[in-house]
């Protein structure tokens, strides 16, 4: 993660740096703003990554049990 400065850089800059790594602006020493590159992204996988009701589904589904390749082609075959 690189940091920056708001007073000593120019936004294209960062925008260049954002592309290859998160890129951490501050004011005055403190952080105040995070860039992330989005290059290559489409907009809805922009959308999906911010949405609050996505990350919980996600949250939940990896609280949940998993079970191997084996038991789910078992499962399958028995059905």
């Amino acid at each position: 993660m690189k940091q920056v400065s708001v007073e000593r850089t120019d936004l294209e800059l960062c925008v260049s740096q954002a592309q290859r790594h998160r890129v951490v602006i501050t004011r005055q020493g403190k952080p105040v703003a995070l860039l992330v590159g989005v290059k290559g992204l489409d907009r809805e996988q922009l959308a999906l990554g911010s949405a609050d009701k996505f990350w919980k589904l996600i949250t939940q589904r990896r609280k949940q049990g998993t079970i191997s390749r084996a038991e789910l082609e078992r499962r399958l075959r028995d059905k």
